[in-house]
Formats: C-alpha cells, sequence, structure tokens
C-alpha cells in the first residue's frame, strides 16, 4: 500500500515533548493512495485536497486509455492479424496518392486483404489479394509522385507498382528499412522510383513481427510469401476530435 504523510510544523514540535500525547492520525484514500493527516489543521484541508486531486487523476486515467484520434491529420487506422498499425498520409506531399488510397480505404477494398509478399530486411506488402491470393479488381492507375522530396525510410509507406513508372494502384508496401535505391532520381523509367505518401506513427512492433515472419511459396509467388496468412482485417479513419465546448444546434450540426 502507498502511504503519502502530510507533516506540518505544528506535528514536529508536539512530537519532540516526550509529555505530549500524540494525535491519532486521520487518513484518507485518494487515487490508489492512502494520506495519513498528522494533526489537527491538516484534517481540515481534506475536502480541498480531494477536490483538488480527482480532477488530476481523471485527467492521467482519460490519457492512458485515449484511443486514436482524427485531430485533423489524415490518420489510418490498420487493424491486422498481427495487431494494430497506426499510418499518418501526407496529403501535402502526395495528394494523388493519398486521395487514392483513401479512396479503397473508404470502399472496404483493404478489408480482408492480406500481406502477400513479405522480405525480411527489405519491405512488407500488402492491399491487393484476398487470403485464398485471389486477386482483387482495381480502379485506375495513377501518377507517380515519387519526385515528392519525400525519401523511403524506415517505417514510410508507400506505392507499390510494376516496372512502368505510373501504374501504381491499390497495393503499397512498407518499408522495414532506409531503401535509398527505391527514392526518385530522375524521371528515366528506372529513376523514377516509388511514391512514398505517408508513414507509420504507431504499431512499429507489428510492422517489425510481420517482417520477421516464415515465408515461401504461396499462391501465383515462387517466394516470399508468409507462410501463415497476415489479414489486413479493416482500415478506417478514426473517430474526428468532438470539442467540448460546441453547441449542438437542431441540424445536428456544432458551433463554436
Amino acid at each position: 500500500m502507498n502511504i503519502l504523510h502530510l507533516v506540518t510544523p505544528q506535528t514536529l514540535r508536539r512530537t519532540a515533548k516526550v509529555t505530549t500525547k500524540a494525535a491519532t492520525p486521520a487518513t484518507a484514500k485518494v487515487d490508489g493512495f492512502t494520506i495519513r493527516f498528522c494533526n489537527a489543521v491538516t484534517r481540515h484541508c481534506l475536502a480541498l485536497f480531494v477536490l483538488l486531486s480527482l480532477p488530476i487523476a481523471t485527467t492521467l486515467a482519460d490519457e492512458s486509455s485515449s484511443p486514436v484520434v482524427n485531430d485533423g491529420r489524415t490518420l489510418i487506422e490498420m487493424k491486422t492479424s498481427e495487431g494494430m498499425i497506426v499510418l499518418e498520409l501526407n496529403k501535402k506531399k502526395a495528394p494523388g496518392s493519398v486521395e487514392n488510397f483513401l479512396s479503397y480505404v473508404e470502399s472496404g477494398f483493404y478489408d480482408g486483404t492480406i500481406f502477400h509478399r513479405v522480405i525480411d530486411g527489405f519491405m512488407i506488402q500488402g492491399g491487393g489479394f484476398t487470403s485464398e491470393f485471389k486477386q482483387k479488381d482495381t480502379q485506375a492507375p495513377i501518377r507517380n509522385e515519387a519526385n515528392n522530396g519525400l525519401k523511403n525510410k524506415r517505417y514510410t509507406i508507400s506505392m507499390a507498382r510494376t516496372n512502368a513508372p505510373h501504374s501504381a494502384t491499390a497495393q503499397f508496401f512498407i518499408n522495414t528499412v532506409d531503401n535509398d535505391a527505391l527514392d526518385h532520381t530522375d524521371a528515366s523509367a528506372r529513376g523514377w522510383g516509388y511514391a512514398v505518401f505517408g508513414k507509420v506513427i504507431e504499431g512499429f512492433d507489428v510492422v517489425d513481427s510481420i517482417s520477421g515472419v516464415v515465408t515461401g511459396a504461396g499462391g501465383p509467388f515462387s517466394r516470399d510469401a508468409p507462410s501463415t496468412t497476415i489479414m489486413i482485417e479493416k482500415m478506417q479513419r478514426p473517430a474526428p476530435v468532438v470539442d467540448p465546448n460546441a453547441e449542438t444546434t437542431e441540424e445536428g450540426t456544432t458551433t463554436q
């Protein structure tokens, strides 16, 4: 049991006198602590102390259990069979790639797909195949934004594509190391690189766990397919932040 003693100067003077009868301490419990009040004066402060302590304890509890919320950034929760990964997308640097990715997220396209290609020390790739290795139909390819200045650093997310620079559709990969060779160098077919459009901000351990799975042949792939299915169970945008000071109108909207 945690005990916090509140000792006053009056208490110290009384304890120095052997003939003085010691006062019976008063105690109270606040947020898991037992507070022992050593004289009558401090006992009168109990009500104020409790009132001041409870808001602090409530705040700490709320912060420790707060879910990811959409606070103006473009965030995506990727729930996988290995755990949760949270992405922050960069709409300023990669507007086309982000818009494309969000359209797939909002349509539910990624739900039930898999990480079908994993190369330890390189990247993990997903978003195009079901658990039966059936390739999903996609929207039209998008323009490659690899010349946006973002680099293929560890834990960034990029658009996967074929050898054609502007062929990306739905598939993506998360870099598990710094992959400088994938960065844009020029506008040639070899130099276009792979477009980074965001980064992992939570779930680094999940990415590392997926990166380390045993791989081999699977579906149409002769190698690099996880031996155990790694599901993308759900992708979604987190709930927006609600201003507690905003007033709700009759139409259900809020005003400041």
